[in-house]
């Protein structure tokens, strides 16, 4: 979750003023400058990769080759690729790192609904994969929540790809616990009905919803930020409708849980136990469906993992890392 822009205490009443007119009028411009000032003091910058008519947006920092293999990112439902910057704040600088816009999403191109199934969007990043090479070497994947689903699922397919993933509280799995989300998740299955989607908020009510629901010490925003994160998703809430449709449908609600006896790399989980969206008994779905799991359960952490718990989480990437390769180098020796 994006952080927060404060005005000192000693701002003139006046250019403080024409500052929250501003943010009013265009809140889009404001949050991307201030998602531009993070990504510049983490030293990340925006690419943009062309393959045919089909542009993805990314960011990223360092090159290939290094001790460790690079790191792919992959958000989560209505989010960017700037849900990362709180966790690549803690990543060594020396780590390659991409993070991706998933299909849809801020500066990747919006297309239709082929797209936005989750198999739709494992074969879009394939096609990134590919248009910037990383591919050529195994890279390790991340994926959060609808990324975590859409990183699952992708290791089933293109395992030679990769040299392992991280799942962090992923979609697509049947839960031996529901919430309530989940149950409401089924009930829109099953009617179809559009009209009230969770996380899909257009009152500041539903927007406050969101962050209890999403965070476990949910932030206490002003009024005036609310509105204006409210006020940069409302464009959006058509498109994130006819993709949360999609990854709900019959084709994509359970892929994950449907593909993982394809996975064959070793798999990292990391779930925040007070997670309200995917319980987190989904940890042992994963735990028992995958012989080279390893499971870090998070305590007074939520849904937003990387948002509650960034430093935690990437230490546990980077030591995860680490130990793959000292693993690797060892079957080495013994063959």
């Amino acid at each position: 979750m994006m952080e927060l822009m404060m005005l000192s205490g000693g701002v003139v009443v006046l250019p403080a003023l024409a500052f929250i007119t501003s943010l009013r009028l265009r809140p889009g411009a404001y949050l991307k400058a201030y998602n531009w000032y993070l990504r510049r003091g983490l030293g990340l910058g925006v690419r943009y990769s062309q393959s045919g008519s089909y542009r993805f947006c990314y960011s990223s920092r360092g090159t290939p080759g290094g001790a460790t293999p690079s790191l792919l990112l992959l958000h989560g439902f209505s989010d960017s690729k700037d849900m990362w910057l709180p966790v690549v704040k803690h990543l060594p600088r020396s780590q390659h790192v991409v993070c991706v816009d998933m299909p849809g999403h801020e500066g990747t191109s919006r297309t239709g609904a082929e797209d936005y199934s989750i198999q739709g969007q494992v074969g879009r990043i394939n096609q990134f994969v590919q248009s910037i090479g990383l591919h050529k070497r195994p890279f390790h994947l991340v994926g959060s929540s609808m990324g975590g689903c859409v990183a699952g699922v992708y290791a089933a397919h293109y395992p030679a790809h990769l040299s392992s993933i991280t799942l962090v509280c992923p979609g697509g799995l049947v839960y031996p616990t529901e919430t309530e989300f989940i149950s409401r998740l089924n009930e829109i299955q099953k009617t179809q009905q559009v009209e009230s989607i969770p996380l899909i908020p257009s009152t500041l009510q539903e927007m406050e919803d969101i962050l209890k629901l999403c965070f476990y010490n949910p932030p206490n925003l002003p009024r005036l930020l609310l509105r204006v994160l409210l006020d940069n998703r409302i464009p959006n809430n058509g498109f994130y409708k006819e993709l949360f449709m999609e990854i709900s449908g019959e084709k994509s609600l359970h892929l994950l849980q449907e593909n993982l006896h394809l996975i064959t790399s070793p798999v990292q989980v990391i779930w925040g136990t007070e997670d309200k969206l995917f319980d987190v008994s989904g940890a042992t779905v994963l735990q028992e469906s995958l012989p080279n799991c390893q499971v870090a359960l998070l305590d007074n952490c939520g849904h937003a993992v990387t948002a509650d718990q960034p430093k935690k989480s990437a230490k546990l990437i980077m030591d995860f890392l680490s130990a793959q390769e000292v693993n690797g180098e060892n079957t080495k020796k013994l063959s």
